[in-house]
């Protein structure tokens, strides 16, 4: 008899099906990390201006599409806490239709913000953030973010009528898509302030136009490599949406004749990506980009320190003297000055896909520390390394739960998939008309190219030639007493005196060198570098 035998292959474990790949979307996180800043009992009398001291870091391990990261900045409104419940956003204007901001709208009336980050709309990212300037003169219709661009959302110069700041630095170039670092800041801080200061005076109201008050917001930096002002938002800017929209009540309530009101900063994470996947058991989870934050030996991350608000006592007052003849002040800010608010915080909350996250405070929370500094600490036993913000979430009902990296399953395919890089976006033109070429360059065009790979073309106008004062029908001894006034500022106020106080602790950054230009011989006073071009440098636009 003949016995075949029948090999049965041994139990074998089970194996998931394939799954579907990560799809990438967006709505990957979304929330505030903040801080409230203690008030001064006269909040008029300092409101005069605002500074502090932000951390530069590599938040994102690579450029990434799609993806938007203010760091700690700040917010200035017009102080209108004596409206109670007229529309300060006249209708037509996008603000008016956000109806939850009324009866008032003045959180959305004008603003002055922008600071460091990664935005969507940059065009040549490169590992480190940026900082860019930041206004919304006419209720969000637009915004401000350089001598003649938008805040990243176009890379067409803005109508002659919408441009609002003026260079004022004869040192330091302001291209379109923000202005980058040199090497990779972990943590080094940049100072910034914004000081009204009285570059003008007030002009009154006539013939039913509204008045301008004498505020000309400046931005000051702090820098390893470069300190001092580098531009200011003239003050029609503010003041001509009354005449535009013929409202009489918008009639001094701009930032050109009241003080601001200035609060604390956070953090706004705002357009993060995430890839989603399900599991064997059709269970869904979602990764987002990893998330770095510079830590000391401590477990903490320091992000801000020495917030400071300010009367005119600090420069407005030496500034108008000197105007009208007086002696030179230094433009170090004065200590008579400043009131240094104590700095308070509180757990921050995010979403996904508009749902809550839970679990994000049990790897970290922000603090303010024994020297008055705010930033974040790392607790153990977190879902993520010190330093690092979670990255993975299991989708549940109503909610979305962080996890630590070894909790997603692995035919998920999470653990390997990547994000969407960015690509180097087009030019950022300026025309060739208009108050471009009206009166137009003393010199140039010249070019440099930037650490971001960017190539950036400028030209010297003289100061008062430069496009933004060509919309305004100035007067030939206004507009003589202004370039003068910035002819003796150029003399008098070098790139390398303290203007506002030094930090408690850390170091500055260092801006890129690229952008620090030399006047031509000849124009070393009362001449400015104007960005008109913008593009990647290794394609030549």
């Amino acid at each position: 008899m003949l016995l075949v035998a029948v090999l049965l292959p041994a139990a074998l474990p089970a194996v998931p099906l394939p799954q579907d790949p990560p799809r990438q979307r967006g709505r990957g996180l979304h929330g505030y990390i903040g801080y409230q800043a203690e008030q001064p009992p006269d909040r008029a009398e300092y409101g005069y201006g605002m500074s502090f001291y932000s951390a530069a870091w590599t938040l994102v391990e690579q450029p990434l599409a799609r993806f938007q990261v203010g760091l700690a900045g700040c917010w200035i409104l017009p102080d209108n806490r004596d409206d109670r419940d007229r529309p300060l956003a006249p209708e037509g204007t996008l603000a008016r239709t956000w109806k939850e901001r009324g009866p008032t709208w003045a959180s959305v009336f004008q603003t002055i913000e922008g600071g460091l980050g990664y935005w969507r709309g940059n065009r040549f990212r490169y590992g480190p953030p940026k900082f860019s300037m930041n206004a919304t003169p006419q209720c969000y219709d637009y915004e401000i973010g350089s001598p003649g661009w938008s805040f990243f959302y176009d890379t067409q110069a803005l109508p002659d009528e919408r441009l609002g700041l003026a260079q004022l630095s004869n040192r330091l170039l302001v291209p379109p898509d923000g202005l980058p670092f040199a090497g990779e800041p972990d943590g080094d801080f940049l100072g910034y302030a914004w000081m009204a200061l009285p570059f003008t005076d007030p002009v009154p109201a006539r013939g039913g136009r509204a008045p301008t008050g004498p505020n000309s917001w400046t931005c000051f930096l702090a820098a390893d490599n470069f300190k001092g002002p580098i531009a200011f938002f003239v003050p029609e800017t503010w003041s001509k949406i009354a005449d535009l929209f013929r409202e009489p009540y918008l009639h001094g309530r701009g930032l050109d004749s009241r003080p601001g009101l200035m609060n604390g900063g956070a953090m706004e994470i705002n357009t993060v990506p995430q890839l989603v996947a399900r599991d064997a058991a059709g269970r869904s989870w979602s990764k987002i980009p990893s998330l770095r934050f510079p830590i000391d030996d401590r477990g903490r991350a320091v992000l801000v320190e020495d917030v400071t608000y300010w009367s005119r006592a600090a420069l407005w007052d030496e500034f108008l003297a000197w105007r009208r003849g007086g002696p030179a002040p230094s433009g170090a800010f004065s200590p008579n000055g400043a009131f240094r608010a104590r700095l308070l915080t509180r757990t921050p909350a995010f979403d996904q896909d508009g749902l809550p996250i839970e679990g994000v405070a049990e790897t970290f929370d922000t603090a303010v520390f024994p020297d008055g500094s705010w930033g974040l600490i790392w607790k153990e036993g977190g879902d993520a390394p010190p330093g690092r913000f979670p990255q993975f979430f299991r989708h549940e009902d109503g909610r979305r739960v962080a996890v630590s990296a070894d909790e997603v399953p692995a035919e998920t395919g999470l653990q390997e998939a990547s994000f969407e890089p960015a690509g180097r976006g087009p030019a950022f033109t300026s025309p060739a008309r208009g108050a471009w070429i009206e009166p137009g360059p003393a010199a140039g065009p010249f070019t440099t190219v930037l650490g971001d790979g960017s190539r950036v073309t400028y030209c010297w106008y003289r100061f008062i030639d430069q496009p933004v004062f060509q919309q305004y029908r100035w007067s030939e001894s206004k507009k003589r007493d202004l370039q003068e006034l910035v002819e003796r500022l150029h003399r008098a106020w070098p790139i390398d005196r303290d203007y506002l106080p030094p930090p408690t602790s850390g170091r500055l950054v260092r801006l890129d060198p690229a952008l620090l230009v030399e006047p031509p011989p000849g124009m070393e006073a009362g001449y400015v570098p104007i960005v008109v071009r913008q593009e990647d440098g290794g394609s030549g636009g």
